[in-house]
């Protein structure tokens, strides 16, 4: 396990000296990279829209909003 993190931070290492020439990204690359962040965004999107209730009732019950609550003050 060791020897793994030790090729990732050697790896890291050498590609932050790479010179600035090999650093090029083509258009294929560019809309690749585009894709990917808006799969991610919307990806996102439909988690939350599908888990909304779910995520509203962790947030009452985090801070006291929810039905016991209210029970309370009546």
């Amino acid at each position: 396990m060791v020897g793994f993190w030790m090729g990732v931070a050697l790896s890291g290492r050498w590609l932050s000296t790479t010179p600035v020439g090999l650093a090029y990204l083509d258009p294929g690359s560019g809309s690749f990279l585009l894709q990917l962040l808006l799969a991610g965004i919307l990806g996102g999107a439909f988690i939350v829209r599908s888990q909304w209730t779910r995520i509203k009732g962790f947030f009452r019950r985090r801070f006291g909003r929810g039905p016991s609550s209210e029970e309370h003050d009546q």
